[in-house]
């Protein structure tokens, strides 16, 4: 059975400091025919477990703990059984959204998830958040960077609990090293390469946020 990645789109609306944004969120749905983790469940539980179908759920995995990317994530456990994985660094992030509902494991840097063929490795990431991770795959030549890093640039370092500088040294360090062909796979918008991206460090760094 192939390992293919499937991208559900889903709409909210992101909460921090006294604001709100409508927002449109990327689920992405990593397995076969038998079984599939969840990277991010925003916004419609609903809607991501009639994605997943028949097949069993073996994980939802929080790239970070802001409302957007882990609003359905309680939901979804219920319906599916699957268990909520976040770093445990976003937890004050998590309990402004669930403060009744823990995750039910901790991802640590370096660990793998594996899943239908998929062995995604766990790369700590902080700056956009302090518990954020990316996920790496080099079968699959793909990394899901939640808000870490996007099409022309890093994610915004604007709020409470974010950090320019530490997001630069998180992209720097741990993605920009990875193969330039590696499709970087976003928690907003379209998807773009390791390449494309990093001839424009400097460029983020004199932008300066």
């Amino acid at each position: 059975m192939t390992t293919r990645i499937e991208r559900l789109v889903t709409a909210g609306q992101f909460t921090l400091d006294g604001g709100t944004w409508d927002v449109e969120n990327n689920v992405w749905i990593v397995g076969d025919e038998r079984e599939v983790i969840v990277i991010d469940a925003a916004h419609d539980a609903e809607a991501i477990a009639a994605a997943v179908d028949d097949r069993v759920l073996k994980a939802i995995i929080c790239t970070h703990a802001h409302n957007d990317h882990i609003d359905a994530a309680p939901a979804l456990a219920d319906l599916t059984g699957a268990k909520i994985w976040l770093h445990p660094d976003d937890l004050p992030l998590w309990k402004m959204t669930h403060p009744d509902r823990a995750p039910d494991n901790h991802l640590a840097d370096g660990m793998v998830i594996e899943t239908a063929g998929a062995d995604l490795t766990v790369l700590h990431t902080p700056g956009h958040a302090p518990g954020a991770v990316c996920l790496y795959d080099p079968g699959l030549g793909a990394v899901f960077t939640g808000d870490t890093l996007f099409k022309g640039g890093p994610g915004a370092t604007g709020r409470s609990y974010s950090h320019f500088p530490t997001i630069i040294d998180s992209v720097r360090d741990r993605l920009l090293t990875l193969p330039p062909e590696t499709k970087v796979l976003t928690g907003h918008g379209d998807p773009t390469t390791i390449g494309a991206e990093a001839p424009h460090l400097a460029e983020w760094i004199a932008r300066g946020h």
